[in-house]
C-alpha cells in the first residue's frame, strides 16, 4: 500500500513548482515509509510514497512505460489479487514485463485495454495514469472503496490525493468548511456521506467509479455497482459457494514478499480468516501463522455484558490460538495511551473519527508493524452477512433513519442554536437517508419483508461499511501497515447481496449462512459464539479522562469548538451520570465516553488544521 497525490494545471508550466509537489507527497510519508518518488511535466505533477510489499527491489513509482511513441505514467495505491492471471494473459497478447510487481501489471493492463481495464481487476486500489501523448489523466477506485481517493477542483486546477492532507498541502486549497461540512461532522459523523470530503473544496471519488480529466473537462463513470438478481441455490449449495469464495480470496490476499499476520479476536470472522490462513500456510510449507489481538488494562475487572457486547474476547482468543497453534501476540493498552492517541488518530484521518475506537486501532497497528508489514482483518463481514443487532430489531428496521445513528435529536440539541438553524441537522440527515434509500436496487415483486432487509443490507454496505474501511485504512496506513480485508472481495459481496434473508439467517442465527459455510473450518463453540464487536475499554478512568478533556475545552475561551456547540448542555452532560450510559451514541461502540472523546477530536481538528467555518 502507498500514498498517491498530484495535480493538473493547463494554464502554467508545473516544472517550476516542484516544491509544492514534494510537500504534498511528504504529507503521505507514513503511508509509504519505504520510498518516495515524484514526476513532473508541463501540466501534470505526480507524487508517490511507497510501502514495499511485492517485489521490494523493483516497482518504484511513479512508474513510466512507453509503447511506440506513447508514454504512460502511473501512481498507484493498492494490491491486485489477480495480478498473476492478468500478467499471463497480457504476456499471451505480446506484452512484456521488467518487474514482478502488480503496479506494472496495472499499467500494462491500461495500455492494453484502456479504461475497461478496471473491470478485470480483483483487488483494492486507487490510481492515476497520465497519458503523455493524449494529455489525459485516468483515475479509478476499487469497487468497495477500500482504498481512498480524494479530489478537488480549485481555481481551475484538478488535484487528487490518498488523503485530504495531501490536497490541503497545495497552496490553492484552504481548510474551510461550510454548512454541509458541519452537518457531516455533527449529525452524520463519524460516518461520511459517500463522495463528501467535508472540506469545502474536497470531494471523494466514489467506490466503483473512474474518471477522466482532459483540457475539455472531467467525466466520471460508474463501472461497478451491486446488481440485484434472483438467487437460485439452496442452503447447502449457497454455503458451499460462500466457503469457496472466502477460501479463494483469503489465499489470494496471503500472497506477499514481506511478513504477514492476522488480527484475531476469537469471533467468527477473524477466526475464520485465521483458520484459512493456517490451512494455506500448512499446504505451502510456510510455518506457523502470527496472530495479534488487542485488549485494555483492567478490562477483565470492568467489563459488563450488554446487548451490543455480550462477552469479552480473551477466552475465545486463547481457544483459537490453542486450536490453530498460532504464534500469538497479545497487545494491551492503558487509559493514558488511549487518551494520548486521540490527537494522532485525528491527524491520521484529517477529520474527527471514531474516538478511542480509532485511537486504539492506531496503537494496535503500530505494535503489529513491529513484526509484520501486512495483516489480514475480518472487516465488513457484519455488513455483508447481516451480523449487526440492527438487522434483527424491529425498532431499527422501522426507524426510517440510519440504524447506527438513532440519537439524531440528542446530537442536534448539542449544537449552538444559530449553528443548528444554519445547518438544519435533522433535515440534513433525513435528506441523506432518503438519498440512500432511493438508490437501493430491488427486484420486481419483492415482498415488504424482503424489501426491508435488502434496504438494510444496502445501507450497511454503502453507508456504514465505508466508515469502518476509512478507519482501517487511515489508522493502519498511519503506522505503515497494510491491512487486507478478504470479506470485501467484490465477488463475495455481489454473491451474498442476493442471498435471501431466510438463507442468510440459516439456523435462525445472525450470519447463519456464514456459520454453515465454516463448518469443519472452525470448532463448534466458536461457530455458535454470539457476535462481539471490536473491543473498547470499560475502565472508568477513561470516561473521567475524556470528560476532563471536554471540560478543559469548555473552560478555555479560545477553544474553536465553543461557537459551534451548546456549551451549557454539554457541561450538564459531562457532569451527569448519563455519561455512563451503554446506549450507543453511534454504532455499537460509541456511547457516553466516546461522545466526549469525539468532541475533543472535533476541537483538535479545528485547531490543528486551522479550519475556517464559512
Amino acid at each position: 500500500m502507498c500514498g498517491i497525490t498530484g495535480w493538473i494545471d493547463w494554464t502554467r508550466d508545473l516544472t517550476q513548482d516542484s516544491i509544492s509537489l514534494i510537500k504534498m507527497t511528504e504529507t503521505l510519508a507514513l503511508r509509504g515509509p519505504d520510498a518516495s518518488g515524484t514526476w513532473i511535466s508541463s501540466h501534470c505533477a505526480l507524487g508517490h510514497r511507497r510501502l514495499s510489499v511485492i517485489d521490494p527491489e523493483n516497482g518504484a513509482q511513479p512508474m513510466i512505460r512507453r509503447s511506440g511513441d506513447d508514454t504512460y505514467v502511473v501512481v498507484y495505491n493498492g494490491e491486485l489479487y489477480n495480478a498473476l492471471e492478468l500478467r499471463k494473459e497480457l504476456e499471451d497478447r505480446g506484452r512484456t514485463f521488467t518487474t514482478h510487481c502488480d503496479t506494472e501489471v496495472l499499467l500494462v493492463a491500461y495500455m492494453e485495454w484502456g479504461k475497461a481495464c478496471v473491470e478485470r481487476f480483483n483487488g483494492i486500489f486507487a490510481f492515476a495514469i497520465w497519458d503523455v501523448t493524449e494529455q489525459e489523466m485516468f483515475l479509478a477506485r476499487d469497487r468497495l472503496g477500500v482504498k481512498p481517493l480524494f479530489i478537488s477542483f480549485a481555481d481551475g486546477l484538478f488535484i487528487f490525493g490518498s488523503e485530504p492532507k495531501a490536497i490541503l498541502a497545495h497552496p490553492a486549497v484552504k481548510a474551510e468548511v461550510g454548512a454541509e461540512g458541519l452537518a457531516e461532522i455533527f449529525i452524520i459523523g463519524p460516518a461520511r456521506t459517500p463522495g463528501q470530503g467535508v472540506y469545502k473544496d474536497i470531494t471523494e471519488l466514489l467506490p466503483g467509479q473512474c474518471m477522466t480529466v482532459t483540457r475539455s473537462g472531467v467525466r466520471k463513470t460508474k463501472y461497478w455497482s451491486l446488481e440485484t438478481i434472483p438467487h437460485e441455490e439452496d442452503v447447502e449449495a449457497t454455503a458451499e459457494h460462500v466457503r469457496e469464495l472466502l477460501k479463494d480470496t483469503t489465499e489470494r490476499q496471503l500472497v506477499s514478499d514481506v511478513p504477514v499476520g492476522t488480527l484475531l479476536s476469537g469471533g467468527l470472522d477473524s477466526s475464520a480468516l485465521t483458520a484459512l490462513a493456517v490451512s494455506y500456510y500448512e499446504q505451502t510449507g510456510q510455518g506457523n501463522v502470527n496472530t495479534y489481538s488487542v485488549d485494555y488494562r483492567d478490562n477483565d475487572k470492568h467489563f459488563k455484558a450488554h446487548a451490543f457486547q455480550p462477552n469479552s474476547d480473551a477466552p475465545w482468543i486463547e481457544r483459537m490460538v490453542s486450536h490453530l497453534d498460532t504464534i500469538h501476540h497479545p497487545i494491551q493498552f492503558d487509559t493514558p495511551e488511549l487518551v494520548g492517541a486521540l490527537r494522532d488518530a485525528t491527524l491520521a484521518r484529517d477529520l474527527p473519527g471514531m474516538a478511542d475506537v480509532d485511537a486504539s486501532l492506531l496503537l494496535f497497528c503500530r505494535e503489529i508493524k513491529k513484526g509484520a508489514t501486512v495483516a489480514i482483518s475480518g472487516e465488513a463481514a457484519d455488513e455483508i452477512f447481516g451480523g449487526y443487532p440492527w438487522f434483527h430489531r424491529e425498532e431499527a428496521l422501522s426507524a426510517n433513519t440510519f440504524p447506527w445513528s438513532l440519537a439524531s435529536s440528542m446530537r442536534a440539541d448539542l449544537l449552538a442554536p444559530d449553528v443548528a438553524s444554519w445547518i438544519k441537522p435533522i433535515d440534513y440527515i433525513n435528506d441523506r437517508y432518503a438519498q440512500a434509500i432511493a438508490e437501493v436496487p430491488h427486484l420486481d415483486g419483492e415482498s415488504e419483508t424482503v424489501r426491508k432487509m435488502r434496504k438494510m443490507s444496502y445501507l450497511n454496505i454503502t453507508r456504514f461499511m465505508p466508515t469502518l474501511l476509512d478507519r482501517k485504512d487511515r489508522m493502519s496506513m498511519a503506522a505503515g501497515l497494510e491491512v487486507r480485508v478478504p470479506f470485501c472481495d467484490h465477488r463475495l459481496v455481489q454473491y451474498v447481496w442476493n442471498i435471501p434473508w431466510e438463507i442468510k439467517t440459516a439456523g435462525d442465527r445472525e450470519k447463519g449462512i456464514l456459520r454453515r459455510a465454516l463448518r469443519g473450518v472452525l470448532p463448534e463453540d466458536v461457530l455458535t459464539r454470539k457476535k462481539s464487536p471490536y473491543p473498547k475499554t470499560h475502565n472508568p478512568n477513561y470516561l473521567a479522562a475524556v470528560k476532563g478533556l471536554v471540560l478543559d475545552i469548555l473552560n478555555d475561551p479560545s477553544s474553536p469548538l465553543l461557537p459551534l456547540i451548546n456549551v451549557s448542555k454539554i457541561r450538564e452532560l459531562a457532569e451527569s451520570d448519563s455519561a455512563k450510559s451503554n446506549i450507543p451514541w453511534f454504532g455499537q461502540l460509541m456511547s457516553g465516553p466516546q461522545l466526549f472523546a469525539y468532541l475533543y477530536q472535533v476541537n483538535t481538528w479545528l485547531k490543528e488544521y486551522g479550519v475556517s467555518v464559512k
